[in-house]
């Protein structure tokens, strides 16, 4: 072959190169390649949205493409059956079921005992509960789940999650810039869209070569499918520090000091504009329980994340907000007995959830 010939090739090459990344780049078919999947098709939906920091021990994985987040999961199986009265359950990793096996989650523990409402539909709790505290991650979440047809969405928080300042923190409201952009616009919450945490790709790290990773992420999650329908194994087990019990004589909250938390230090924007998003599908707020420490300097922090003045303050602007607006509320923050925690004051034990998946599902067979 003559060195003109080679010369050409080359050129060929390197100019299909550069189309398919500017082609890729202005494009950004990312969210439909991650809507193809394998799961509920090939191998089962999985019960919760996939998360790990341990992908080879755990089959799962964390990644930042909703589409393929909610194509791996049971919800996406087929249509809404006839019957099914659909509450999806949204909030951080005790409601995800950090350290908790798949039966043991709140969803599950929810769905073992059947609960059916007068008009005879069963209730069916779907998992959709993400590791990492914030409420604006949980929104950004829920307006992708709201495709699915819910009866009643169950939220769960903390006083942990909403903390105004800490919003966009999460990586996975970092890396979806854009909705979390139109939400701040359509809902008027007061986050700022021009906030340096939100990333913002360039023209090349929108190409191929840029969202490299991000794919690859989408086609390992497709792997690990196997190897989930194999196991049933979604995240690690290792050993752990159980929950501290003892404190630090310590009253601050992030950069708050007592005397007062104010409506204004919490993210409740919001949670109203959950309640936007979500029409005329009802939506029950749930205080989630806590530990409740007897050891030391428990006389001045209920636990490692909450001082006592700031938390107290917390549940009287909560019950609060839910009485001005007119949201349903339901404050469990003392369901639990200390014993029922595990590595966190929020994670569960399986008697723990348990006991919260009971009061739950009471509430919404009442209807109340």
């Amino acid at each position: 072959m003559s060195s003109v010939s080679t010369r050409r090739i080359v050129i060929k090459a390197l100019l299909l190169f550069v189309a398919v990344n500017a082609v890729f780049a202005l494009t950004d078919p990312l969210p439909t390649i991650g809507s193809l999947s394998g799961y509920n098709v090939v191998f089962p939906g999985r019960p919760r949205l996939p998360y790990s920091d341990f992908p080879d021990r755990a089959y799962n994985l964390s990644l930042y493409t909703l589409n393929a987040l909610f194509a791996s999961h049971e919800i996406a199986a087929g249509p809404k059956p006839a019957g099914e009265y659909r509450v999806l359950l949204i909030g951080d990793s005790s409601v995800w079921g950090f350290l908790l096996r798949p039966q043991d989650t709140l969803a599950a523990r929810i769905n073992a005992m059947r609960p059916t409402l007068a008009d005879g539909r069963i209730v069916r709790a779907y998992n959709l509960g993400y590791p990492i505290m914030s409420v604006t991650k949980d929104l950004l979440l829920l307006q992708q789940a709201m495709r699915y047809q819910p009866d009643l969405i169950v939220w769960l928080v903390t006083l942990e999650s909403l903390p105004a300042g800490r919003q966009l923190l999460h990586p996975i409201v970092q890396n979806n810039a854009a909705a979390v952009r139109a939400l701040i616009a359509d809902y008027g919450l007061p986050l700022d869209p021009a906030d340096a945490r939100l990333l913002t790709p360039s023209l090349m790290e929108r190409t191929l070569i840029g969202q490299r990773r991000n794919l690859a992420d989408v086609i390992r999650l497709q792997m690990y499918g196997v190897l989930w329908a194999a196991t049933g194994i979604d995240q690690d087990y290792p050993d752990y520090e159980p929950a501290a019990i003892d404190l630090e004589a310590d009253d601050s909250f992030h950069d708050l000091k007592p005397p007062a938390l104010r409506a204004e230090d919490l993210a409740l924007d919001v949670l109203r504009a959950g309640h936007q998003l979500a029409g005329n599908i009802p939506i029950l707020i749930v205080n989630e329980p806590i530990l409740i420490s007897n050891g030391q300097n428990s006389d001045i922090r209920y636990n490692f994340f909450y001082p006592r003045w700031a938390y107290d303050q917390y549940r009287i602007i909560m019950a609060g907000a839910a009485q001005r607006q007119g949201w349903r509320y339901l404050d469990l923050w003392d369901l639990v007995p200390l014993t029922e925690f595990t590595n966190s004051a929020v994670h569960l034990t399986p008697r723990g959830s348990a006991l919260l998946a009971e009061r739950i599902a009471q509430h919404i067979a009442a209807g109340d």
